[in-house]
């Protein structure tokens, strides 16, 4: 058997699921740093110019959310035997600045499972290139937020970054992730995340051409949380007006997809991006599925299971299913409260209009 370090992601799932077959999640997101981070992107809810959380949080003389790294081993320990093939480090905050990070890329290599990482571009600390060299060996998806196709764009909706940087920063990973692949390692795909909102989506396609001439796999996104009253008017799901734009811009999307070719002549992959029912702001789309529940599992930095990744304040009113300090994330999974859940969820005003169902079959 080949190293961790250059076992494809399918490998690496077998390796974990082998044993008794237990049901739980495929994937486990652990907030692991939510306070941290080098940026303040307009639509976040803890760093934006707009949010409060950070202010009262130190008004309040609370620390900075950090999870305990022996939270992480521990639910890896005790996921042995099951679907578990992925994980991912803090997708609120910037996951490169956690102090443990390294430890989570060995433990990653240790138990056979795959890292899927969400970041902002920057890198910071070590750099691109020194940062794939010890990211891409265990990594199935390199999510890079992108917000434009513009300087410009890119710059007024994440605040903090360089336009020339984060391009250059996302040339360099994927030189470093296209030479470990040509050296029979592992590959893992490289995606520009975007929030779909009022300030950008019109360079929706503009990005997709992007993601083809640098090496970009996909382009994945989703409709915006709007957490602040200043961010009402730039919910492309608002009205009918916005919604048939937004429509307009999902068709070029794909047309761009077509005309624009990754380097081995592949198209671009367009993921979440769909179509709106303009006759309905309400739902997402009609007869939309939720993609998480039963699948993933999402771990609070305080160690409370969370069933989804919307934000904090609203995921809480889904009810309260457990703290894995307390209790063992498999007893959580198939317990009462979260079946409960599972199988009623469209019961939820929240679930309803939530923005991350997806229509059946996509």
């Amino acid at each position: 058997m080949t190293s961790p370090g250059v076992q494809t992601a399918k490998e690496h799932g077998a390796l974990f699921q082998s044993g008794a077959g237990r049901p739980g999640p495929w994937r486990i997101t652990f907030d692991t740093n939510p306070d941290d981070c080098n940026l303040h992107c307009i639509m976040c809810e803890d760093h934006s110019p707009y949010s409060t959380t950070q202010s009262a949080r130190r008004a309040a003389g609370r620390p900075k959310r950090r999870m305990d790294i022996e939270l992480l081993r521990r639910v890896l320990a005790e996921s042995k035997g099951t679907p578990l093939r992925e994980i991912i480090p803090s997708t609120m905050g910037e996951p490169l600045l956690y102090r443990h990070f390294e430890e989570i890329l060995d433990l990653c290599a240790e138990y056979g499972v795959m890292l899927n990482l969400t970041t902002n571009g920057t890198f910071p600390q070590r750099g691109a290139k020194a940062w794939a060299e010890r990211i891409v060996p265990v990594t199935s998806d390199v999510k890079i937020s992108w917000n434009g196709s513009t300087g410009e764009t890119q710059e007024s909706v994440m605040l903090g970054s360089n336009w020339n940087t984060v391009l250059d920063n996302t040339r360099a990973f994927i030189e470093v992730r296209d030479a470990h692949a040509n050296a029979g390692g592992n590959r893992c795909r490289v995606t520009f995340q975007m929030t779909f909102m009022e300030i950008n989506f019109s360079e929706l396609p503009g990005i997709v051409g992007l993601a083809a001439e640098m090496g970009v796999d996909r382009v994945k996104g989703h409709h915006l949380w709007v957490h602040f009253s200043r961010m009402q008017r730039q919910s492309m799901r608002r009205d009918p007006q916005a919604i048939r734009r937004w429509n307009e811009i999902v068709d070029a999307a794909y047309r761009a997809a077509e005309r624009h070719r990754l380097p081995n002549g592949h198209r671009v992959q367009l993921d979440n991006i769909f179509s709106l029912d303009e006759s309905d702001e309400g739902e997402i789309a009609a007869g939309a599925e939720c993609p998480f529940l039963g699948q993933e599992a999402w771990v609070a930095s305080d160690g409370r299971f969370n069933p989804c990744c919307a934000p904090d304040a609203l995921r809480r009113t889904l009810g309260y299913f457990g703290n894995l300090n307390e209790t063992g994330l498999y007893d959580i999974w198939e317990g009462a409260a979260y079946k409960d859940l599972r199988a009623n969820y469209m019961g939820n005003a929240l679930c309803r209009g939530c923005n991350m169902r997806r229509p059946a079959g996509s």
